[in-house]
């Protein structure tokens, strides 16, 4: 699209669409060798998982899995939107992830551990070993810590094997876990215990992150006293060692209260403990969503509509064998982790590689120097981890003799320019790149290509996956054309196995936030009349792809043009010299919004006004200079979760003069009081209240 149509189509954009500046990318064949050993090749899927055929459609998914009792129903919409699956059958996650498998792989790797540091050797641990070990941690958590079917277990630990032991064996008994990301503060944990009304908490010593022992049971009494503020106490605190027999923590463990898990485990040695047989639709986990501000809003995921789907799109999309050595460096506490390295992985079989540490310790090429050592051959990541190797090690991926088959993007639009350094840096031009779109609402993915059917398109994440059936509405609920060039609010046409149930503890929150908004009748039974609003923006190219934009809030409304952020960061990342961007709005009282950027630069340049000055030119000739930014801040590095995201929320306050709220959780908080001083100067500026979008900017 040329600037001077983008200028008139933005004129006309009603208030959902986002005026659309990408450049659509060339179309990139998948290599020959990837289709010849593929699980998906018959182009007759697209029939078979039509509209005309849902939902029976989705029984393919869940015959991937052993049923204790086959359903009676597909899918019950008796009471919309709160869909109901495979309703009538009787199945066990634990049994379908590790039981099942041992007849022919008892023997073979399940989980391979890769400590931090690179002097601890790994710990491959085999199918065998993890039944053992979930049976006996199974027995435990139902003899001694007195844990039933359908009670609520907090999770909070970090990337170590005992993690997906831990969930794997809550499973075993029916309990529902409620996993909390390592790097939540305490605080966040205690807010989560409160939330779902558990009795228990599992957590951790300590861990090892870029070289260095955190202490995280420190974590457990502020958890504590949080949910206690909030009316629930919690009767256990189980402790596992980081290192059994050491104590990696300085806070004292609570006589009468807390319990190191090793301990406990001798008395349990052996036991076994018969998988419990749950209704498919009864719910295996809560998930919450990682907001900055508000309550916590827990996603509640079913037992066999969610395993059906995580396995089937795990087996299709991300074309994982029983053979592979596939690594996904997301994080168990997100859903990634939960869907992509626990359950459907290994409900297929294969090995699952779980990293404790960060992708750039103790340098750029150590993700390479795993997956060479370990042969991996599917590796899943976030355009966050991307931009930071690409960042910190650009040759990197060249010293290595690792080769991928499939690699996976997620999290994020990734833009085009990071795509193909992914492709050609990483992939060697060898393996196919799944632009992966969904959410934690969702289970698993929604838009991606299928791998070996389908062309890669830079940017893009694909088609809906077999079953999912996107629509792009504008504001009036009426369908946004393929082609168009313009763009909406991305909404799914129709239910799936995998979504979310509700949220827990709040059903009217859960129908307010996804499916009110384009209801077409409250009062149908008809699933047809109640599509899923995904919250997100996004724009249907004329082949049918999907290009996300991102969240609905995160557009900059630039005098009356409604600019995507991740437009802008793309068009700065075009610059050779930009390794990271990130654009903020910046109230004006002319044009209401303007966008500010911040970006970090590769190794080997330093900071200058002629870099600030191609990121200007570069936002002008792709988008116009209607998205001209305010400034262009040059800095040392972005402020980052301890998962790698950027916290665009603490940019946009320091542009704005707001409070910039809790930074201590960052996993570099320093770096905040830099770039204010950069931005503000000597004297911090003056705290204002800002406007109410802007003050959620970033949140998620």
């Amino acid at each position: 699209m040329t600037n001077s149509n983008a200028s008139r189509v933005s004129t006309e954009l009603t208030e959902a669409q986002i005026a659309v500046h990408w450049q659509e990318q060339e179309l990139i064949q998948p290599p020959a060798q990837f289709v010849a050993q593929a699980n998906l090749t018959d182009p007759a899927v697209a029939e078979r998982f039509s509209l005309e055929n849902f939902p029976e459609c989705f029984k393919e998914y869940a015959d991937l899995l052993t049923w204790q009792k086959y359903w009676h129903t597909t899918l019950d919409t008796s009471n919309p939107p709160f869909w109901r699956w495979f309703v009538g059958g009787l199945i066990n996650a634990s049994y379908n992830c590790v039981d099942r498998h041992l007849p022919t792989s008892k023997g073979k790797a399940a989980l391979i551990f890769v400590p931090d540091s690179e002097d601890e050797s790994h710990v491959s641990l085999t199918y065998q070993e993890l039944y053992v070990r979930v049976n006996e941690l199974a027995a435990l958590l139902r003899d001694f810590a007195g844990l039933k079917a359908g009670d609520r277990v907090t999770i909070h630990m970090p990337m170590v094997l005992e993690l997906p032991i831990t969930m794997l064996a809550c499973a075993r008994l029916g309990v529902i876990h409620s996993v909390v990301f390592g790097g939540f503060s305490g605080q966040a944990a205690g807010q989560r215990i409160a939330d779902s009304q558990s009795h228990v908490l599992i957590t951790m010593d300590g861990y090892y992150r870029s070289g260095v022992p955190l202490d995280h049971k420190e974590k457990a009494d502020i958890a504590l006293a949080e949910a206690a503020s909030e009316g629930q106490a919690v009767d256990k605190v189980l402790v596992w060692r980081r290192r059994p027999g050491q104590y990696l923590s300085n806070t004292p463990m609570v006589e009468g209260r807390d319990y190191f898990v090793d301990d406990l485990l001798r008395d349990y040695r052996g036991s076994r403990v018969a998988p419990v047989p749950m209704p498919a639709e009864s719910p295996l986990f809560i998930m919450y969503s990682s907001g900055t501000t508000g309550r916590p809003k827990g996603c509640q995921h079913s037992t066999g509509g969610y395993l059906a789907y995580v396995t089937g799109t795990a087996k299709y999309i991300l074309d994982v064998h029983p053979e592979d050595i596939y690594w996904c460096m997301a994080d168990i506490g997100w859903i990634t982790g939960h869907s992509y390295i626990v359950y459907g992985p290994l409900a297929l079989g294969t090995t699952s590689v779980i990293y404790e540490g960060v992708p750039t310790y103790p340098d750029a090429g150590r993700p390479w120097r795993i997956a060479e050592r370990l042969g991996v051959n599917i590796f899943h990541t976030a355009p966050t981890a991307i931009r930071q190797l690409r960042k910190a090690g650009p040759e990197e991926p060249s010293k290595y003799n690792h080769r991928f088959k499939l690699m996976v993007t997620v999290g994020e639009p990734i833009e085009p320019a990071v795509w193909y350094w992914y492709y050609e840096a990483v992939g060697k031009k060898q393996a196919v790149i799944v632009d992966t779109w969904w959410q934690t609402e969702n289970g698993g993915f929604l838009c991606s290509t299928k791998p070996a059917l389908d062309p890669m398109k830079p940017g893009s994440a694909g088609p809906g996956v077999p079953g999912i059936h996107p629509v792009i509405y504008d504001e009036n609920g009426d369908e946004v054309p393929a082609g168009s060039g313009k763009a909406g609010n991305v909404c799914i046409r129709n239910p799936w196995p995998g979504s979310f149930q509700t949220i827990w503890r709040d059903p009217e929150r859960y129908v307010a936030t996804y499916y009110a908004k384009y209801c077409k009748d409250p009062q149908s039974k008809d699933w047809r009349d109640w599509p899923y609003f995904a919250n997100d923006g996004a724009v249907l190219a004329a082949d049918g792809y999907v290009r996300i934009l991102g969240r609905v809030d995160d557009v900059i409304n630039v005098a009356g043009h409604r600019l995507g952020t991740k437009e802008l960061e793309s068009a700065c990342l075009t610059v050779p010299e930009v390794a990271e961007a990130a654009v903020v709005p910046v109230a004006d009282e002319i044009k209401g919004r303007i966008p500010e950027v911040y970006i970090s630069l590769k190794p080997g340049f330093s900071a200058s006004a002629a870099i600030e000055a191609k990121a200007v030119a570069q936002i002008e000739a792709i988008i116009g200079k209607m998205a001209r930014p305010k400034a262009v801040h040059i800095v040392p590095d972005m402020p980052k979760t301890r998962s790698g995201k950027i916290m665009r929320r603490v940019l946009a306050a320091i542009s704005n003069s707001m409070s910039l709220g809790d930074v201590s959780t960052l996993a570099n908080p320093e770096v905040v009081e830099e770039i204010r001083h950069m931005v503000q100067g000597e004297e911090p500026v003056a705290v204002k209240e800002a406007p109410e979008d802007i003050r959620r900017f970033g949140d998620e």
